[in-house]
Protein backbone atom coordinates (compact mmCIF):
# COMPACT_ATOMS: atom_id res chain seq x y z
CA UNK A 1 0.00 0.00 0.00
CA UNK A 2 1.41 3.42 -0.87
CA UNK A 3 0.80 6.70 0.92
CA UNK A 4 -1.73 7.89 -1.64
CA UNK A 5 -3.81 4.73 -1.03
CA UNK A 6 -3.49 5.23 2.72
CA UNK A 7 -4.73 8.81 2.47
CA UNK A 8 -7.83 7.59 0.58
CA UNK A 9 -8.95 5.32 3.46
CA UNK A 10 -12.00 6.85 5.20
CA UNK A 11 -11.04 5.56 8.68
CA UNK A 12 -8.58 7.93 10.34
CA UNK A 13 -7.45 5.21 12.77
CA UNK A 14 -6.44 2.99 9.88
CA UNK A 15 -4.72 5.93 8.16
CA UNK A 16 -2.93 6.86 11.38
CA UNK A 17 -1.55 3.34 11.88
CA UNK A 18 -0.60 3.04 8.22
CA UNK A 19 1.12 6.45 8.24
CA UNK A 20 3.11 5.51 11.33
CA UNK A 21 4.15 2.29 9.64
CA UNK A 22 5.19 4.09 6.45
CA UNK A 23 7.06 6.78 8.41
CA UNK A 24 8.93 4.15 10.37
CA UNK A 25 10.11 2.46 7.18
CA UNK A 26 10.86 5.51 5.03
CA UNK A 27 14.35 5.97 3.65
CA UNK A 28 16.25 9.13 4.53
CA UNK A 29 16.02 10.26 0.91
CA UNK A 30 12.21 9.99 0.87
CA UNK A 31 11.48 11.21 4.41
CA UNK A 32 10.76 14.88 3.63
CA UNK A 33 8.41 13.94 0.78
CA UNK A 34 6.54 11.43 2.92
CA UNK A 35 6.16 13.83 5.86
CA UNK A 36 4.87 16.49 3.46
CA UNK A 37 2.35 14.06 1.93
CA UNK A 38 1.12 12.84 5.32
CA UNK A 39 0.52 16.47 6.27
CA UNK A 40 -1.88 16.83 3.32
CA UNK A 41 -4.39 14.51 5.01
CA UNK A 42 -7.76 16.24 5.50
CA UNK A 43 -7.76 15.14 9.16
CA UNK A 44 -5.03 17.52 10.26
CA UNK A 45 -5.15 16.36 13.88
CA UNK A 46 -4.40 12.79 12.80
CA UNK A 47 -1.73 13.87 10.32
CA UNK A 48 0.09 16.12 12.78
CA UNK A 49 -0.09 13.44 15.46
CA UNK A 50 1.49 10.85 13.16
CA UNK A 51 4.21 13.26 12.09
CA UNK A 52 4.83 14.32 15.71
CA UNK A 53 5.42 10.71 16.72
CA UNK A 54 7.77 10.32 13.79
CA UNK A 55 9.69 13.50 14.64
CA UNK A 56 10.04 12.47 18.28
CA UNK A 57 11.24 9.00 17.35
CA UNK A 58 13.77 10.27 14.80
CA UNK A 59 15.00 13.17 16.94
CA UNK A 60 15.52 10.84 19.91
CA UNK A 61 17.66 8.61 17.70
CA UNK A 62 19.59 11.42 15.99
CA UNK A 63 19.95 14.27 18.50
CA UNK A 64 23.30 13.17 19.91
CA UNK A 65 24.99 12.82 16.53
CA UNK A 66 26.09 15.03 13.66
CA UNK A 67 23.27 13.92 11.34
CA UNK A 68 20.73 15.72 13.52
CA UNK A 69 21.36 19.23 12.21
CA UNK A 70 20.75 18.45 8.54
CA UNK A 71 17.76 16.30 9.41
CA UNK A 72 16.27 19.04 11.62
CA UNK A 73 16.68 21.64 8.86
CA UNK A 74 14.94 19.38 6.35
CA UNK A 75 12.10 18.55 8.75
CA UNK A 76 11.69 22.22 9.64
CA UNK A 77 11.08 22.96 5.97
CA UNK A 78 8.62 20.07 5.68
CA UNK A 79 6.66 21.26 8.72
CA UNK A 80 6.96 25.03 8.22
CA UNK A 81 3.19 25.47 7.87
CA UNK A 82 2.52 23.56 11.10
CA UNK A 83 3.56 25.72 14.07
CA UNK A 84 3.29 22.99 16.72
CA UNK A 85 5.54 20.62 14.75
CA UNK A 86 8.04 23.39 14.01
CA UNK A 87 8.07 24.28 17.71
CA UNK A 88 8.74 20.65 18.67
CA UNK A 89 11.72 20.60 16.32
CA UNK A 90 13.04 23.84 17.87
CA UNK A 91 12.66 22.27 21.30
CA UNK A 92 14.53 19.14 20.22
CA UNK A 93 17.34 21.46 19.15
CA UNK A 94 17.32 23.13 22.58
CA UNK A 95 17.31 19.70 24.24
CA UNK A 96 20.23 18.67 22.05
CA UNK A 97 22.20 21.79 23.00
CA UNK A 98 21.50 21.31 26.70
CA UNK A 99 22.25 17.58 26.63
CA UNK A 100 25.48 17.91 24.63
CA UNK A 101 26.54 20.97 26.65
CA UNK A 102 26.55 23.18 23.59
CA UNK A 103 25.60 26.85 23.69
CA UNK A 104 22.03 27.44 24.87
CA UNK A 105 20.07 30.22 26.51
CA UNK A 106 18.29 29.77 29.87
CA UNK A 107 15.46 32.01 28.62
CA UNK A 108 14.84 29.63 25.71
CA UNK A 109 14.50 26.75 28.15
CA UNK A 110 12.23 28.71 30.50
CA UNK A 111 10.02 29.80 27.59
CA UNK A 112 9.73 26.23 26.29
CA UNK A 113 6.84 23.81 26.67
CA UNK A 114 6.18 21.63 29.67
CA UNK A 115 7.29 18.69 27.50
CA UNK A 116 10.81 20.06 27.06
CA UNK A 117 11.12 21.37 30.60
CA UNK A 118 10.11 18.01 32.07
CA UNK A 119 12.42 16.11 29.71
CA UNK A 120 15.30 18.42 30.62
CA UNK A 121 14.53 18.37 34.36
CA UNK A 122 15.09 14.61 34.35
CA UNK A 123 18.31 14.97 32.35
CA UNK A 124 21.96 15.25 33.26
CA UNK A 125 22.81 18.91 32.68
CA UNK A 126 23.21 20.32 36.19
CA UNK A 127 22.90 23.97 35.13
CA UNK A 128 19.64 23.34 33.27
CA UNK A 129 18.28 21.20 36.10
CA UNK A 130 19.08 23.89 38.68
CA UNK A 131 17.32 26.53 36.57
CA UNK A 132 14.23 24.32 36.28
CA UNK A 133 14.28 23.42 39.98
CA UNK A 134 14.04 27.13 40.73
CA UNK A 135 11.89 28.47 37.89
CA UNK A 136 10.30 25.57 35.99
CA UNK A 137 6.80 26.29 34.74
CA UNK A 138 4.95 23.75 36.89
CA UNK A 139 5.30 22.20 40.32
CA UNK A 140 5.88 18.82 38.65
CA UNK A 141 8.79 20.21 36.63
CA UNK A 142 10.34 21.90 39.65
CA UNK A 143 9.94 18.73 41.76
CA UNK A 144 11.38 16.51 39.01
CA UNK A 145 14.39 18.81 38.74
CA UNK A 146 14.90 18.88 42.51
CA UNK A 147 14.65 15.09 42.69
CA UNK A 148 17.14 14.77 39.85
CA UNK A 149 19.58 17.09 41.62
CA UNK A 150 19.15 15.21 44.92
CA UNK A 151 19.89 11.88 43.22
CA UNK A 152 23.07 13.32 41.73
CA UNK A 153 24.27 14.69 45.06
CA UNK A 154 23.64 11.31 46.73
CA UNK A 155 25.66 9.44 44.10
Amino acid sequence: MNVDDILQNPDEHVRFAACLDELQQVSDADEVDLVSRVLTDPDQTMARSAVLRHLDRRAAALHAGPAYEGWARAMTQATIDHPFLAQRLREWSIFRAVTLKMSWQPDDLLASSNWLQLKTAAGTNTEATEILAEAGRTKRIRNTAKTSLNHRSES
